[in-house]
């Protein structure tokens, strides 16, 4: 990247492409009785207000938020409603079932088109399009694993969940420079985050939910929620914080917050989007060990993330750490090195936000009884489509409605524990430095990373 392109991308603020000013809501001054109050106004809290108004609703909910509806990851995220599950379905069969595990991925494939269908029943116009992910194998390692991948997931029992494409067929699809074969899912949509959030909570609150904004929850206790200038009484409580959940009492180690990175370009001329094959909505990415991704805006923009950006010693987080100039540079480079002819395209927006890991990599939602405690959480950064799970498999608990779905290994999962500092501190950016250096490896060896198998195995993250 020449200086004067990368003097004009660090001068860009934090502010997500998605993001669009909307009246504020009034903050909490006062004690209120409820008969349940949600923490956080993201998509979790919002789909467990949607689906439990849909079911009751004489439901009186408050739906208690921090900052603004859609502020952390809910408003920052790339816009991928896929069916993706942050764990290995063998680990997750391991931990369960060969059963529970192809339940799961077949619940995960609705849930795709779960979303599409309420969008279109309330009328919130969201981007939605489901033309399915495609990750590019641009190496001999990564072909070898995409080849692996569609194998293992017939020998496990999905036959159509996963397509190989060879070099032909991912070219005719996305032209990415040195592109040897690809993976394909029909199974993933890609959404503009904020128009979802914004029309979820226009929707609940039509639905007679009431939502405070400003209004940082102090203490969660049974049977009641506290803020700085107010109370909320209810005997169900749903924790919908996902990463912020580090910062409650009580929770600290619970989840840790990982930052995840963004640009949005410009948009791109047809005459461009044209030669690279990118009249399209597909989800993409490579097969990098890590994670980055991208989408093209229903306005012909390339959103392109990733992670990289360093873990932050006692699991803080601010709003500083949304912006790491190496991270965006990087990712930048890896636009130039996707579609090279771009190389002097103007980028627009960059930001970044934190996304919330369990110890074992696990997503969790469950309702204790006894405390009337509810909670659904712990993405990993695929919390589009699971978060509207998470919703459905929540209203269900707390109205007492028996479904299949209640019966999924996510149901009450207790993950461990995190370490303490500086242990955890030391893991996990430890392990951030070697899936770096997995790709590295396998750039200098064109064999598969062992270092990115051994991690696999401890983690059982794909």
């Amino acid at each position: 990247m020449n200086e004067a392109l990368r003097e004009e991308l660090i001068k860009l603020p934090n502010l997500p492409y998605w993001y669009e000013k909307s009246d504020e809501r009034p903050s909490l001054n006062s004690e209120i009785d409820a008969d349940v109050v949600i923490v956080g106004a993201g998509y979790t809290g919002l789909w467990t207000a949607y689906y439990l108004l849909k079911s009751s609703p004489n439901l009186r909910i408050v739906i208690l938020e921090r900052e603004h509806a859609g502020f952390g990851a809910s408003g920052r995220n790339g816009g991928w409603a896929s069916a993706i599950f942050p764990l290995s379905l063998s680990k997750v069969a391991k931990n369960s079932s060969h059963k529970s595990a192809l339940y799961l991925q077949h619940v995960m494939n609705e849930t795709v088109d779960e979303i599409g269908k309420v969008l279109k029943i309330e009328g919130i116009e969201a981007d939605y399009s489901k033309e399915g992910f495609m990750s590019i194998a641009r190496t001999k390692p990564q072909l070898e694993r995409a080849k692996a991948a569609v194998k293992a997931s017939k020998d496990f029992g999905l036959p159509d969940q996963w397509y190989f494409l060879d070099q032909s067929q991912t070219k005719s699809r996305i032209n990415v420079a040195n592109a040897l074969g690809a993976v394909y899912t029909p199974h993933c949509a890609v959404i503009h985050p904020g128009k979802l959030v914004r029309g979820l909570a226009k929707t609940v609150e039509k639905l007679g939910a009431k939502i405070y904004e400003k209004s940082a929850v102090t203490k969660i206790s049974s049977g009641q929620v506290s803020t700085a200038n107010g109370k909320v009484k209810a005997p169900i409580i749903v924790k919908a914080t996902e990463s912020y959940s580090c910062q409650l009492d009580g929770y600290k180690r619970s989840v840790i917050p990982l930052y995840s990175l963004v640009l949005a370009t410009e948009p791109l001329p047809q005459s461009v989007r044209n030669s690279l094959k990118l009249n399209h909505r597909l989800a993409f990415n490579d097969m990098r060990h890590l994670r980055v991704y991208a989408q093209m805006t229903a306005d012909g923009r390339l959103i392109f993330g990733g992670r990289g950006a360093p873990y932050h010693y006692g699991s803080t987080i601010t709003s500083e750490f949304d912006l790491v100039d190496t991270v965006h540079e990087s990712i930048r480079s890896t636009v130039n090195d996707f579609f090279p002819t771009l190389s002097n395209l103007k980028i627009t927006h960059r930001w970044g936000g934190a996304l919330g890991v369990a110890r074992d990599w696990s997503p969790s939602v469950g309702f204790d009884t006894n405390t009337g405690i509810a909670w659904g959480g712990h993405y990993v950064g695929d919390g589009v489509a699971m978060s509207n799970l998470s919703g459905r498999i929540l209203k269900n608990l707390i109205l007492g409605i028996k479904e299949p779905i209640n019966t999924l290994p996510i149901v009450n999962h207790a993950s461990p524990l995190w370490e303490p500092e500086p242990l955890r501190w030391m893991g996990i950016n430890f392990g951030l430095s070697a899936t770096a250096f997995a790709d590295k490896e396998e750039q200098m060896t064109r064999r598969p990373s062992a270092v990115a198998s051994a991690l696999e195995a401890l983690t059982g993250a794909h």
